[in-house]
């Protein structure tokens, strides 16, 4: 790739340091418990034969944190199942290696909630859990019925049990997990936080839309509290100043607190992970309101960490009572464009016949790399983030590592992670630094990596 051969930066060298140093045969192991987060690892290709300096050493750091994280939006499958009637974008399927090139990466907890979790079908989501189980590693987020989506996955370390709780809010209408009764099997699926929302309108527009509601042969258009109106899954209501407001499902953050309040007590760490694309309105890197009550409910009810993923770009880093919050960290792996089969769903949208290609399906989607995904150069932009807490379980640091994804290389190059230097990795910083500042936190460029200041964050948040 043209970025692999550009000088790392110091903090780069610095981080690789860490991770390659060997320890003085006198000096005490830590006693702090460090995280690494990655975002969405979207994978379908091989990503161990590649041999930068930079890029093993990457890797060579992520393995020796104690816990290391990414958002797994992919399914494990052979295309051996028809694909569901709706899906959140690309048809999601890769073969069980993938599993195997991201534990080499160093990974070993795996959000498995998102909005491809049901790509394939009651099928594909079971294939993905047995292919998870069989190799090995943690994962939370889906399940044969909503009690198993809910529950925690738990990871045994040497210096403590960390419990993951996986969920969603961006999902197709099939997706989430179905209770389970004493007289009817649950259905698999992932684990919801549904939300609501409210539209507010001017009187005579909620009036024009009582009108529309009525004459709605559907018979949509119920009567809500206090005069609002429930209409095409949202609600509407009047007031002086139009706005939009969204809040979490009440019923689905009373479960998810009690599966966090559940994993506390079995757990000596407790990590929260969301998929979501919904932004604040206008605003995809800023989240939406009821994320931000999610993330701190989350916290409240015994979460040591919060990390987001979803919208392809990156989000503030917020301190919540001591506690971090990362509302995107964006991608890890991009790799959406070397499947080799979609449905005909996918080609029917561009009116493409029986006999085009994936490759016809991807040039057609992108109008050859001119709009959607690859034209966007902030999906190709993004960190991995690293949290450390001392054995009290307080937060002693974070450190944010800029990457690049390889934006305008070709379809074949980009995808893959490697170290962001320069005046790119400044960048990167500065916009999560600005985004950041909204919740309080300091971030600044030290040596080409984000530092959260971690003390003067954790003060204004209180």
């Amino acid at each position: 790739m043209a970025f692999a051969g550009k000088a790392l930066s110091r903090s780069w060298l610095l981080f690789f340091g860490m991770a390659l140093a060997v320890p003085a045969q006198t000096s005490a192991p830590s006693t702090n418990f460090r995280f690494a987060l990655a975002g969405d690892s979207i994978i379908d290709r091989r990503i161990s034969m590649y041999d930068e300096p930079g890029y093993l050493q990457m890797f060579d750091h992520i393995r020796s944190a104690d816990a290391a994280f990414t958002n797994f939006e992919m399914l494990v499958h052979n295309f051996e199942f028809p694909g569901a009637p709706v899906s959140g974008g690309t048809y999601m399927g890769a073969p069980p290696w993938v599993l195997d090139e991201l534990k080499w990466a160093g990974f070993r907890l795996f959000g498995i909630a998102n909005n491809h979790a049901f790509d394939f079908g009651t099928e594909g989501l079971l294939s993905n859990l047995r292919n998870l189980r069989q190799a090995g590693v943690v994962y939370a987020g889906a399940g044969e019925n909503l009690a198993r989506a809910r529950a925690p996955g738990y990871l045994d370390t040497k210096k403590g049990r960390v419990a993951l709780i996986g969920c969603a809010s961006t999902f197709s209408i099939l997706s989430p997990a179905g209770k389970q009764r004493p007289d009817m099997l649950g259905r698999p699926g992932l684990n919801p936080l549904r939300f609501k929302t409210t539209y507010t309108v001017e009187p005579s527009t909620l009036a024009s839309l009582r009108v529309l509601a009525q004459a709605n042969s559907a018979g949509e258009g119920a009567p809500g509290a206090g005069g609002d109106l429930r209409f095409l899954g949202a609600t509407f209501r009047a007031g002086d100043k139009t706005g939009v407001s969204t809040e979490p499902d009440a019923r689905d953050l009373k479960e998810i607190t009690a599966e966090i309040r559940e994993a506390r007590r079995q757990a000596d760490w407790v990590m929260v992970s969301i998929h979501s694309h919904e932004g604040a309105p206008g605003d995809r890197e800023a989240p939406a309101q009821f994320l931000v009550t999610f993330a701190h409910a989350a916290i409240d009810a015994g979460a040591d960490l919060f990390v987001g993923h979803g919208p392809h770009v990156l989000r503030a880093v917020e301190i919540y009572k001591g506690k971090p919050i990362f509302y995107s960290v964006a991608n890890f792996i991009f790799q959406n464009e070397s499947l080799p089969f979609q449905p005909q769903e996918s080609y029917d949208q561009f009116n493409l016949p029986l006999e085009a290609t994936t490759a016809d399906y991807f040039d057609t989607r992108s109008a050859n790399d001119t709009r959607s995904f690859p034209a966007d150069q902030k999906i190709w932009e993004s960190m991995v983030a690293e949290a450390v807490f001392n054995r009290k379980r307080e937060l002693q640091e974070i450190d944010l590592y800029p990457i690049t994804l390889g934006f305008h290389e070709s379809r074949t190059k980009r995808g893959r992670p490697l170290p962001a230097t320069g005046e790119l990795a400044a960048s990167i910083i500065d916009r999560v630094s600005k985004l950041s500042k909204a919740m309080g936190t300091n971030v600044v460029l030290q040596d080409g990596k984000g530092v959260v200041n971690v003390s003067r964050s954790a003060i204004q948040s209180r």
